[in-house]
């Protein structure tokens, strides 16, 4: 899943697809590096970041689908990375395929009926707090088992809303509302999110904590390090995986994926 922000003010790309041009040139991009869905989101949902009207949204994502199936009628997904409803049912309107909601239905209840009603897939995500307020002091017991009990209920909710089951997709929030061991924790027992049942979408690409522990500062330079994380998520059992710098992280899940099956069939 590659990422296409279309806002001024995501943490590693915002301003750099805001325009129909640099959009189509950057799917283009993408997709000769092996991309299977393109992410397009029109609110940053950075840390502190401030929220934005779904009007505004609407505006900033619709000509940018409606451009994208233009060009490339059936080569690629499209996900629509939002929590509103409304932003949601243009983006299917205008031709996405899949909702991505950070709020796993929390920000607006709407948008679970929403993919019911369209028979779509969801990605349902866990997060602590708001992205406004997610990393003022998160705190865990055991955060695997919290985030785990947490996409339960989300999905429980999903479900009772009419979504069905094999429409239903989780992830676990790397870097929303986690302190930075507990981003690791929940690396390090990828294999409890993916045993709940449903496929998985990881998402570390470029994030901080990264950062944090190998002293790289910009976000751009943790390209090797999300690759890292892409090729233990392979081995974990996770399918999915959003990224901004796709050509890297293909190859590394190629690569790991070769060499699960070759231990799996050993295994077996």
């Amino acid at each position: 899943m590659g990422i296409l922000n279309v806002t001024p003010d995501s943490f590693s790309d915002g301003g750099k697809f805001t325009n129909i041009d640099s959009a189509i040139k950057q799917v283009r991009k993408m997709l000769s590096e092996g991309v299977d869905i393109i992410d397009i989101g029109g609110e940053s949902t950075r840390p502190g970041s401030a929220s934005v009207t779904e009007d505004e949204q609407i505006s900033r994502v619709v000509p940018v689908i409606k451009a994208i199936r233009s060009n490339f009628p059936d080569t690629l997904l499209i996900s629509i990375d939002t929590t509103l409803s409304a932003v949601a049912k243009s983006a299917l309107d205008a031709g996405a395929n899949i909702i991505n909601d950070i709020s796993a239905g929390q920000g607006d209840k709407n948008i679970l009926t929403l993919a019911s009603e369209y028979d779509v897939p969801i990605i349902l995500m866990h997060m602590q707090g708001t992205p406004q307020t997610m990393q003022d002091n998160p705190s865990y017991e055991e955060v695997v088992t919290e985030v785990c009990e947490s996409l339960i209920c989300s999905v429980e909710e999903a479900m009772a809303a009419g979504i069905k089951k094999e429409n239903i997709a989780l992830d676990p929030g790397i870097g929303f509302g986690k302190r930075r061991e507990d981003n690791i924790n929940l690396l390090a027992q990828l294999e409890r999110i993916v045993a709940l049942g449903y496929p998985v979408l990881l998402g570390t690409s470029r994030k901080r904590f990264m950062g944090s522990l190998c002293a790289v500062s910009e976000p751009a330079e943790l390209v090797t390090a999300t690759a890292v994380t892409t090729a233990l998520g392979v081995m974990s059992g996770v399918p999915m995986f959003r990224v901004h710098d796709v050509k890297e992280n293909r190859q590394a899940a190629d690569v790991a994926w070769a060499i699960k099956l070759a231990r799996d069939g050993c295994a077996s």
